[in-house]
């Protein structure tokens, strides 16, 4: 039966935003008004995730979620200089107000790069509302080589058409797009940023994905998550770079999709269902 997509517009935490609603042809009978929320990364938008949530959502029966956060794609342009705790603000003030414009009370959060950290803050601040949490390539704390990553990220920008291929997502926006990302994780004072201190408060099920040969992180980053978080975690590495949905895209969703439809099962046979 497929998919349908919806996009719509939402005003949350005083933002215009862009999002997209996606509806499974055939829903999960476990699912409990849970909808996958999906939450890009630093230089992406609904557009970028392309097809993976619309899979994902037919492959798990879950209703779905993905929307531009303020600044990127087609919400309204974000404001420079960004503050250190953005991502923060997302976690802990944007995405409420998201969830609960859209009237979702039950979610699997799956979030890339600073979509995963987000992910994690808002899980440890809500855990009544997650049944679990995905992340890829998120951060916890900042690492020297996601420090190198970002300044050769810089010399490409300014060296190729990377900016117009950014355009093609985030139209005139993509300067800001770019320098809010790469400046703000660059300045000195954002050098000690961490949110381990929220690890401990997420205390439902974890899937830690990360990409061996991500240019802006390593595997550190994982067994932080792993090993602090008090739900299970399980972590999973894969032969890749910093986008393991779409560089190992096939394994990728069947790990997402089983560790979905696990959780899920799990969570309904203690309710007896």
């Amino acid at each position: 039966m497929g998919v349908s997509r919806q996009a719509f517009q939402i005003h949350a935490a005083g933002h215009r935003l862009h999002a997209e609603r996606i509806e499974p042809g055939f829903l999960n009978p476990d699912a409990g008004g849970t909808t996958l929320v999906f939450l890009h990364e630093g230089l992406g938008s609904v557009g970028q995730w392309r097809d993976f949530p619309s899979l994902l959502s037919e492959k798990t029966g879950l209703r779905a979620l993905v929307y531009d956060r303020w600044g990127y794609g087609n919400s309204e342009p974000f404001t420079l200089p960004r503050k250190k705790s953005y991502l923060h603000d997302e976690a802990l003030v944007s995405l409420p107000a998201v969830l609960e414009v859209c009237g979702i009370v039950r979610a699997v959060l799956i979030g890339h790069s600073d979509g995963g950290s987000i992910a994690l803050i808002y899980a440890s601040k809500h855990p009544e509302g997650v049944r679990a949490v995905i992340t890829e390539a998120a951060h916890v704390f900042v690492e020297d080589v996601t420090l190198a990553g970002i300044r050769e990220s810089v010399k490409v920008y300014a060296a190729t058409d990377l900016g117009k291929r950014l355009a093609r997502w985030h139209g005139d926006k993509a300067d800001r797009v770019f320098h809010g990302w790469a400046d703000t994780w660059l300045s000195p004072d954002f050098r000690d940023w961490n949110i381990e201190e929220f690890l401990p408060g997420v205390c439902c099920p974890v899937l830690v994905i990360q990409g061996i040969n991500d240019q802006y992180g390593t595997p550190a980053q994982v067994k932080a998550i792993e090993r602090q978080v008090c739900g299970p975690a399980r972590p999973l590495l894969v032969p890749c770079g910093h986008v393991p949905h779409a560089e190992a895209r096939e394994e990728v969703i069947e790990e997402m999709a089983r560790f979905i439809r696990e959780h899920l099962s799990d969570d309904s046979t203690r309710k007896g269902r």
